[in-house]
């Protein structure tokens, strides 16, 4: 099963399948992986010492960053995801990013930045639309109304302890440019930059 694999300049790293969304336009309606990947889809979750030994396969120096994003929500495993990134803290100086949803908090009952300080260096979250009614629509979350804005605080809680906190959306047709705009402006109350990525079909 493929538990890291390369994208561009990053080796990125599929900790699980499970997710608490089941966005409209999610990577893992069109295939079983992406960008040539081998099939994404684990046969079990991997332990973090098989994740910790493939990733040692990888020459780490030749690329830019090691990503916790496969078919599911990485934080789904928070606690395995920290335990490898600090293992790749003392034993690399690749810098480390996490591709969330953003619904941590909610996942754990509790809140959940605090915990990346010092072994995540950027946190990426789909922030996928400009209100929480279009939001629920889009994503399909399985904890309902209250996810919008609980993915805001956790993303505003992120910049009090990771260098840099990214949120994205999907461009046309999911957003139009119009969206796009606001989207920057509640990026920028909350301390955050934006990034559109290309609609992949």
């Amino acid at each position: 099963m493929t538990i890291t694999y390369p994208v561009k300049r990053g080796i990125y790293v599929n900790l699980t399948n499970r997710c608490t969304c089941a966005c409209t336009f999610c990577l893992r309606q069109n295939g079983p992986g992406v960008y040539g990947s081998d099939p994404l889809w684990l046969e079990r979750e991997p332990t973090v010492q098989e994740i910790c030994d493939d990733l040692m396969r990888w020459k780490l120096e030749d690329y830019q960053e090691v990503v916790f994003c496969g078919y599911g929500e990485p934080t789904e495993r928070l606690d395995d995801l920290l335990k490898v990134a600090a293992f790749l803290k003392a034993h690399s100086n690749i810098p480390t990013r996490i591709n969330t949803n953003g619904l941590s908090d909610l996942i754990w009952k509790k809140p959940t930045a605090p915990l990346l300080k010092g072994l995540i260096d950027t946190v990426s979250v789909s922030l996928n639309a400009t209100n929480k009614e279009e939001y629920l629509r889009l994503t399909r979350s399985k904890f309902g109304i209250d996810s919008y804005d609980a993915m805001l605080n956790f993303t505003r809680d992120c910049t009090k302890y990771v260098p840099h906190v990214v949120m994205t959306v999907v461009g046309e047709p999911v957003t139009t440019p119009e969206e796009q705009e606001i989207c920057r402006g509640i990026c920028a109350q909350v301390g955050a930059t934006l990034r559109v990525r290309p609609y992949e079909s």
